[in-house]
């Protein structure tokens, strides 16, 4: 009984192949938007959080300046390298710390020049960072305490500076200051805002002192904070023992702020979502449309099968016989737009993945979903046209011209 329903059905729709494709193609778009829209969403999130984790494992960036005086921000102590030293040593929850200062300049080698981040930092930066060596070596304890002109360089600036050729014990120059170079780092790419991570140059802190800003204070220290331990408690006993550090009294703000690279994280990864799923939700709006589209499709064809519906009711089809195929049209015609819109969108997400150079993330559940709520579709809004056709009187249906 299903398959002879099944067979007729796939005949009128057959029969009616352009009218059918176009009934379909509200229910192909709103498929194929929904299953896109959230892998795209998810593919961005990925890189996001990908991203952002390339900043640092655990990373909690401690700068001055935080109080606002008549809505601007007032003077802040700044930072010392004492301070990274307490925080290194007096608090077991962190597991590493790093000055950090830096200045824009232009790096020159030969008949190359570059503008870039010059940045002067201790060797726990690249455990915060989790920044590995592509090439040399780091920089010593000696030339940190002596301040020695070595530095490291990122990709970018070593393929602009020195294409193809070995950078490792040459010499460039940073502004006015010669600078030996001992290593290359590996590549992080692009940052979660945007910006050239492997655009650096990294120097001894002392080094930068000495030869680049001329004061000892430092624009922020970089932490990480143990697996163990997490983030959230060595913020809190950061900002302890800095309020200490400062002699800051109880009733007074901070005049320091610390960020926690999970919070960002966690926040713009939290906004990808809530986007994906506000996209998603309005792409399946154009499901429902190609449901009131089908309905429409499915009275006309009533109308023009009336004369047909009454001979089966004369001869003897019951009433559910007739609802039975009018309904099982509607759900093929939405289950064939399902499975073309699936089609569809995993040809399209392929395609603004590789073009926004977000990773493809398939979910099988939303894919599932999206087919199944368009098969409900058929149901729900074919329901009305079978049951008009199931109730038409016999003897009127065979007047019907």
């Amino acid at each position: 009984m299903w398959w002879s329903t099944l067979t007729l059905a796939l005949r009128e729709i057959r029969r009616n192949l352009l009218r059918s494709s176009l009934t379909m193609l509200g229910i192909i778009i709103g498929v194929a938007s929904v299953i896109t829209m959230v892998t795209i969403g998810n593919g961005t999130t990925a890189k996001i959080s990908a991203q952002i984790e390339s900043l640092g494992s655990n990373m909690l960036i401690l700068r001055p300046g935080q109080r606002f005086v008549r809505g601007s921000r007032g003077a802040a102590k700044p930072l010392e390298l004492a301070d990274a030293q307490a925080l290194r040593q007096e608090l077991p929850a962190i597991a590493a710390a790093s000055g950090y200062n830096n200045k824009a300049l232009t790096v020159v080698y030969g008949n190359n020049n570059w503008t870039t981040s010059v940045s002067g930092i201790e060797n726990d930066y690249l455990t915060v960072r989790n920044w590995s060596l592509a090439a040399g070596r780091t920089m010593s304890e000696s030339e940190q305490r002596a301040g020695a002109p070595v530095c490291l360089m990122g990709e970018t600036l070593r393929r602009e500076l020195f294409g193809y050729q070995n950078p490792l014990g040459e010499t460039i120059r940073l502004g006015k200051i010669a600078c030996q170079v001992i290593g290359v780092l590996a590549s992080k790419g692009q940052s979660a805002m945007g910006s050239d991570q492997d655009d650096v140059v990294l120097m001894p802190l002392r080094a930068h002192w000495r030869l680049i800003s001329g004061s000892q204070a430092i624009s922020h220290i970089y932490l990480s904070a143990h697996e163990a331990a997490g983030t959230a408690k060595a913020k809190r006993d950061m900002q302890l023992l800095m309020r200490e550090r400062r002699h800051i009294s109880p009733s007074d703000e901070d005049d320091f702020s610390i960020i926690d690279m999970k919070e960002i994280a966690r926040t713009m990864t939290g906004t990808t979502e809530v986007m994906t799923s506000l996209l998603g939700a309005v792409a399946a709006v154009s499901l429902v449309v190609g449901g009131i589209g089908i309905m429409n499709i499915m009275l006309v064809s009533v109308t023009e099968r009336t004369r047909e519906i009454g001979i089966r009711l004369a001869i003897g089809a019951l009433e559910r016989d007739v609802q039975r195929q009018f309904l099982v049209e509607a759900v093929v015609l939405s289950s064939v737009g399902g499975v073309i819109g699936i089609l569809l969108a995993l040809t399209t997400s392929s395609f603004l993945a590789g073009l926004l150079k977000v990773p493809l993330i398939l979910d099988g559940g939303i894919i599932l979903l999206a087919f199944l709520f368009s098969a409900l579709v058929g149901v729900v809004f074919g329901y009305f046209p079978a049951r008009k056709a199931a109730r038409l009187d016999p003897i009127e249906a065979l007047r019907h011209e």
